[in-house]
């Protein structure tokens, strides 16, 4: 898709519903039709890994073992929170007027994060294939006397390795082709590699 000098903006965020079924011991992901979720503001996505550890020999530091990364945690804020992802992603229940209702035995449900971040030559658009939304807390100010201005909302969030390929996050990259990067927001993308691709998960 070419390659970019600076990144800038966000858009094009949205949610996957993520169903795992385990047979034989093993665990298969499998994901609903991505729905958009607009007023995307800001998203962070940081990786909650274990601190490295250095062992002293020779009067140096005489080798690092490196912590494992044990997922992301993140934010998003946003310009509101869709009912519809509040019913069908955090859980809740409308009731027969209309009412929204959060209850404790509410079941959070897995989803793909999906978004796109601009660059100057072309977009690049990014995957977390399993992340865990927190129920979000309650903000408001009174209007100040410049007018209204808009009170955004947040979502926290962790986001673990799926069980299928150990799978945290991908991203498309210079080379990645139109199709795939055109479709990208159609459907959760499954990575591929061939034999003798040494990236591959789990190879050496």
């Amino acid at each position: 898709m070419g390659k970019n000098k600076v990144r800038f903006g966000l858009k094009n965020v949205h949610t996957a519903i993520v169903t795992e079924t385990t047979q034989s011991g093993v665990t298969t992901s499998a994901y609903g039709t991505p729905v958009p979720f607009p007023g995307a503001v800001s998203l962070n996505v940081n990786e909650a890994s274990g601190d490295n550890s250095v062992f002293r020999a020779d009067d140096m530091d005489y080798y690092i073992v490196q912590g494992s990364s044990q997922g992301f945690d993140g934010d998003y804020e946003c310009a509101d929170i869709p009912e519809a992802f509040e019913i069908d992603v955090l859980g809740a229940q409308k009731d027969d007027n209309g009412v929204i209702c959060d209850s404790a035995d509410d079941v959070i449900k897995y989803v793909a994060l999906l978004f796109e971040i601009d660059g100057d030559n072309s977009g690049r658009r990014y995957c977390v294939p399993k992340v865990l939304f927190k129920k979000p807390g309650i903000a408001a100010e009174t209007t100040g006397t410049d007018g209204k201005q808009p009170k955004t909302r947040t979502l926290n969030f962790t986001a673990s390795p799926r069980p299928d390929d150990n799978m945290a996050r991908f991203h498309t990259g210079e080379t990645t082709g139109t199709a795939t990067f055109n479709s990208w927001f159609e459907s959760v993308y499954t990575p591929s590699f061939t034999n003798n691709n040494q990236n591959a998960p789990g190879e050496e």
